[in-house]
C-alpha cells in the first residue's frame, strides 16, 4: 500500500510538483547569489569609496600632543616636525599591507605668486613608484588615494621639476589657464622657481587656492630634503564594532583573546596602530568622519541583501506549502488509510500464539476428515464399494 501511494506520488501531478521544484531552485539561488554578494560587497564597496579620500592620516608624533588652550593650539612643535619620507615604504611592511591601497605624503611651504602672498605651495606624490621587496612595481599617490580630485589638463610628472596644478580658485582670481607660466617665491629662504600650468585642480578643499607640485620640489625650495608633513593613507577596513569601539578608547583594557581578535582584523584603527608600530616617530589617526560613513552604507546594503534574501525563502516556503496542502486535500482519503493515530505494540508472546493457532487450526479442519476416515470398511473399500 505504501509503496503504491509513493509511486502514485511521483506519477500524478507532475506540472504541480516541477513548478515546486523550479521555485526551490529559483529561490536557492537568489539566496546563495545574495550570500556570495554580501560576503564580497565590503571590499568592493570600500574600494570604491576610496575615491572619496583616505581614512588615515599620520603626522609627526608631536603633532598629536593635544595642547588647546580656548580653541587656540600652543603646541610649540606644530609644524617644526616631520616625517621621514625614508619611512615611507615601512607603511606598506605591516599585517594589513596588502588592504593599503595608496599613500600620499605632503609637505606645504607659503609662497609669494605675483601679487599673491601667502599662497600654499603643496607637494605630494602624483603617480610615483615606489618599489617594495614584495612589489617592485607598486605605484602610489594623490591619483590612488583621492579619486575625487579633477583635472582640466594634464597630470604633473613625478620627476618633472617645472610642472603645476594651480587650483581653480587660485587660476581664475589670477586669470591663469593651462599652458601659462608662474613664477613663486618661498618666503621663508627666499628660493624661486617658476611652472608651467599643466591643469586646473578642483577638489573642493584647500587645494583649489593652491600651487601642487612634486614633492622633490618643495622639499628642495623649503630647504627640508626628505621630510614631508604628513601621509594620507587609503585603506580597504571592515565597518567598526563593539570590539573596535571598545580598542579605540583603550587597547590596555582588552583580553588577550580581544586583543589578538582586534589586531587580526581589519579595523581602521587595528590598521592605524600597526602604522605607529612600524614608524616610530609617527602617530596614525583614522579619519572617523570617512570611516563611520563607509561603515554605515557597508552595513545598510548587506541589510538589505538579508532582507531580500529571507524575502525570497519565504515566498518560495509559501508557494510550496501551498502546492503541497492542495495534494494533501486531493489525496486526504489515502492519506486516511495509514493514519489512525495510534499505532499497536508487538508482545513477545505473538510469535508462540501463531504457532498454536495455526495448529489449532490445522486440528480443527482435520476433525471431519478423520472421522470420515474411521466410518470406512476396508473389505467394501478394496472391492471399490465406497
Amino acid at each position: 500500500m505504501f509503496f503504491h501511494m509513493l509511486r502514485q506520488s511521483f506519477l500524478e501531478g507532475r506540472k504541480r510538483k516541477i513548478l515546486a521544484a523550479v521555485t526551490v531552485a529559483l529561490a536557492a539561488t537568489l539566496i546563495t547569489t545574495l550570500f556570495t554578494i554580501s560576503l564580497d560587497v565590503g571590499d568592493k564597496m570600500a574600494r570604491e569609496m576610496k575615491s572619496y579620500g583616505s581614512n588615515i592620516r599620520v603626522v609627526p608624533k608631536s603633532e598629536a600632543v593635544p595642547l588647546r588652550i580656548g580653541g587656540v593650539d600652543y603646541n610649540p612643535l606644530k609644524g617644526r616636525d616631520y616625517l621621514d619620507e625614508a619611512d615611507l615604504p615601512k607603511m606598506k611592511d605591516i599585517f594589513w599591507r596588502n588592504n593599503i591601497v595608496g599613500l600620499a605624503p605632503t609637505l606645504r611651504t607659503p609662497v609669494r605668486l605675483g601679487e599673491e602672498k601667502a599662497v600654499s605651495l603643496i607637494g605630494t606624490y602624483f603617480d610615483k613608484p615606489m618599489p617594495l621587496p614584495d612589489d617592485p612595481d607598486y605605484r602610489t599617490g594623490v591619483r590612488q588615494t583621492s579619486g575625487f580630485w579633477s583635472v582640466d589638463g594634464a597630470w604633473p610628472q613625478d620627476d618633472a621639476s617645472d610642472q603645476a596644478l594651480v587650483g581653480v580658485t587660485l587660476a581664475g582670481r589670477l586669470g591663469l589657464t593651462k599652458g601659462a607660466t608662474v613664477s613663486v617665491v618661498d618666503e621663508a629662504t627666499g628660493t624661486s622657481r617658476s611652472f608651467t600650468v599643466s591643469g586646473l585642480l578642483t577638489t573642493g578643499g584647500v587645494e583649489d587656492d593652491a600651487v601642487v607640485v612634486p614633492l622633490a620640489v618643495v622639499q628642495e625650495m623649503a630647504g627640508l630634503a626628505g621630510k614631508v608633513a604628513e601621509v594620507e593613507i587609503s585603506a580597504l577596513t571592515i565597518p567598526e564594532n563593539e570590539l573596535s569601539t571598545k580598542a579605540r578608547r583603550d587597547t590596555e583594557k582588552l583580553s588577550t583573546a580581544e586583543y589578538d581578535t582586534w589586531y587580526c582584523t581589519a579595523y581602521v584603527s587595528s590598521i592605524a596602530h600597526q602604522i605607529e608600530e612600524a614608524v616610530v616617530n609617527a602617530s596614525a589617526r583614522p579619519i572617523w568622519q570617512v570611516a563611520a560613513g563607509e561603515g554605515a552604507v557597508i552595513g545598510k546594503i548587506q541589510a538589505l541583501l538579508l532582507v531580500v534574501g529571507l524575502a525570497a525563502f519565504v515566498s518560495a516556503a509559501m508557494g510550496v506549502s501551498s502546492m503541497m496542502n492542495t495534494t494533501i486535500t486531493e489525496r486526504a482519503r489515502e492519506i486516511g488509510l495509514m493514519v489512525f493515530g495510534s499505532t499497536v505494540t508487538i508482545a513477545w508472546v505473538s510469535g508462540p500464539l501463531v504457532v498454536l493457532v495455526s495448529i489449532a487450526m490445522a486440528l480443527a479442519g482435520s476433525a471431519l476428515p478423520a472421522r470420515a476416515i474411521t466410518a470406512l470398511m476396508p473389505v467394501e473399500v478394496l472391492h471399490g464399494r465406497r
